[in-house]
């Protein structure tokens, strides 16, 4: 009888060591049955949640000052996954809509015009570490896919920002001269919003390590823009981002902190699973290339504390 209750006794302080941190993926909507497996490796696969407690009833009631998950694009979203260049242009037989591919319908943001894309993603643990955030769009030069269809992407994949002149042949430069073009970037916001498991604090704008830099991002006590770090707003110039086609682009983020004031002037607060992370990519009228995004190009990623 002894031996028996030591063991139960045993079993019960290793318990916690079950319930530790470990990676978890976030996306728009059911994170493990609403991923489109096309592009999660197996090995993203295992770390893909569905959400529980906020899911049911919750997904479409939330509580006063939150948000349901969903995908907003300025364009219509009814374009083809660029980045697949096995897709079948035109109807074909068990395809459903013109544009036939493994890939997610996309809105595209043509070259010479504004627009702008929007992810609210579910944080499905609470985040333990800092919180990466995975852009993946397709990316062409002008107008490409009009003559190559899905051969586009091996003949005329471009990155944002791109000097080009002709039909899919980039400009060089000489030397003492930017091969990008600054103000086509597009720049990103990032907020975290709270769910129905936190306190209802105010939003805030995330503040991204700069990569590589000095990781130093905090002065007198303070986030401040610099070397180090930028908060994700939006507007300052510091938040200009590259995206090269079909490629991850991922920015680093600093896990939030209770207390914490940003550059913002904003208080942090610590996340809880469930709270909602706001990322919007504004692209300027200055842009250069065809820019397609759909409802997973972003990927929230991190290290998490479960929920059982």
């Amino acid at each position: 009888m002894k031996w028996l209750v030591s063991l139960v006794l045993a079993l019960v302080m290793v318990t916690p060591a079950f319930a530790g941190e470990d990676p978890y993926i976030a996306i728009v909507g059911p994170d493990k049955d609403g991923a489109n497996k096309w592009y999660f490796s197996a090995k993203h696969q295992q770390f893909l949640l569905d959400e529980v407690g906020f899911l049911g009833s919750d997904a479409m009631s939330f509580p006063s000052g939150t948000k349901p998950e969903k995908f907003v694009a300025q364009t219509e979203i009814n374009q083809p996954e660029i980045c697949d260049n096995y897709g079948k242009f035109g109807r074909s037989e068990g395809c459903d809509k013109t544009f036939c591919d493994k890939g997610n319908v996309n809105a595209v943001t043509r070259a010479g015009n504004s627009g702008s894309y929007e992810w609210y993603v579910r944080l499905p643990k609470k985040p333990s570490g800092e919180i990466n955030l995975v852009l993946q769009c397709g990316v062409l030069k002008a107008n490409a896919f009009a003559p190559y269809h899905y051969d586009a992407i091996e003949l005329c994949a471009a990155e944002t920002g791109e000097r080009y002149s002709g039909l899919c042949a980039r400009d060089e430069v000489d030397p003492g001269v930017n091969p990008l073009i600054v103000k086509a970037l597009p720049k990103i916001t990032a907020i975290a919003m709270p769910g129905k498991y936190n306190i209802n604090f105010k939003q805030f704008n995330l503040t991204a390590f700069r990569n590589p830099g000095t990781y130093s991002p905090i002065s007198g006590g303070v986030l401040v823009n610099g070397e180090a770090g930028q908060i994700l707003n939006g507007t300052d110039d510091g938040t200009k981002i590259l995206l090269k086609a079909c490629m991850d682009k991922t920015v680093v983020t600093k896990l939030p902190v209770t207390g914490q004031i940003n550059a913002a002037g904003d208080q942090e607060t610590d996340l809880e699973y469930g709270d909602l992370i706001y990322v919007k990519l504004d692209v300027p009228r200055a842009n250069t290339v065809d820019i397609y995004c759909h409802s997973q190009s972003l990927r929230v990623a991190g290290i998490g504390e479960t929920w059982y």
